[in-house]
């Protein structure tokens, strides 16, 4: 419960740090904190606009996509505690529903019978079809050393185990922070501000959608973009602390990962698009040398 309402709390300020940081780096004041769930806020108070060449499954994906999201966020536990809903087999629903979502909101795009749309769904299957394997061989890695499939038994698994651990947890921040970056469309796989329809991805797909769909959409995103920081979070959570000092370092670790975020935007560049099959395949290499390496340490390999 505490982990779903610090997620969704947190992630309306994620979308205005991250303006806030690339702002500050180029020598800009920038909008403030606020200003971009304010545009959310006024985009869910406008109508839907629909094209007489959609049909109804372009009107119910954004919602099934919002739905998905918000009930994954409700998986993710507070450290060693466990999260809303919670149960053996808990992480194959959540990459499920993740899934899921990202199928509706491919058909998003197909559905408008647009070419331009098109194509940001076919590069939208194709970038989170080579970048979910790298979560799920991951988090597969933690279930293996935990023996269970469970969000909470994995990181419960995770406080009482320490040395060889610091190792893995690099590896996963890194490949959890580029799988953020590819699942939500970000640089450097695509670039949130590009108008050429050619090389969008994420934000070519919603060129027809307006109103209550797209603010829903762009809210599922900044609540996405929570829930890996949450992931993050909980690698380095306290164990034995109070309520407070642990709840305080979840907020912070999700708010400096918006920042994290803001720099590495502002300081990297988008990758050709033929680099970027190379690019993401090579998380799921990192994510292999992390199963292996879990495999040594819990004497299972051969």
């Amino acid at each position: 419960m505490i982990s779903a309402l610090l997620i969704l709390l947190t992630s309306l300020l994620f979308p205005g740090i991250v303006v806030k940081t690339k702002a500050m780096v180029s020598g800009r004041k920038g909008p403030g904190l606020w200003q971009p769930m304010f545009d959310i806020i006024r985009l869910l108070r406008k109508g839907n606009v629909y094209s007489t060449t959609t049909s109804v499954i372009f009107q119910i994906a954004p919602v099934i996509y919002f739905c998905t999201v918000l009930f994954g966020v409700c998986f993710i536990p507070f450290g060693n505690a466990e999260g809303l809903i919670s149960f053996q087999g808990d992480l194959i629903v959540f990459i499920y529903l993740m899934g899921l979502g990202k199928f509706f909101l491919i058909l998003n795009g197909l559905d408008a019978g647009s070419g331009f749309e098109g194509m940001g769904s076919n590069r939208e299957a194709l970038y989170s079809l080579l970048a979910e394997p790298a979560f799920v061989v991951l988090f597969g890695t933690f279930a293996l050393m935990a023996g269970y499939d469970s969000f909470w038994a994995i990181y419960a698994h995770w406080h009482l185990t320490t040395g060889s651990t610091l190792v893995l947890s690099a590896l996963a921040t890194y490949i959890l922070l580029q799988v953020a970056m590819i699942e939500n469309s970000r640089l450097p796989v695509d670039d949130p501000k590009t108008h050429l329809e050619l090389t969008m991805v994420h934000e070519v797909i919603l060129l027809d959608n307006s109103g209550f769909d797209l603010g829903l959409t762009q809210l599922a995103n900044a609540f996405k973009f929570g829930i890996f920081g949450a992931l993050m979070a909980n690698f380095i959570l306290p164990e034995h602390q109070s309520l407070a000092i642990r709840a305080g370092i979840f907020v912070l670790v999700i708010l400096i990962f918006a920042v994290v975020v803001g720099l590495m935007e502002s300081f990297r560049a988008r990758f050709k698009m033929e680099k970027n099959p190379q690019f993401i395949l090579t998380l799921t290499s990192v994510a292999t040398i992390a199963f292996l390496v879990a495999l040594i340490i819990t004497n299972k390999l051969l």
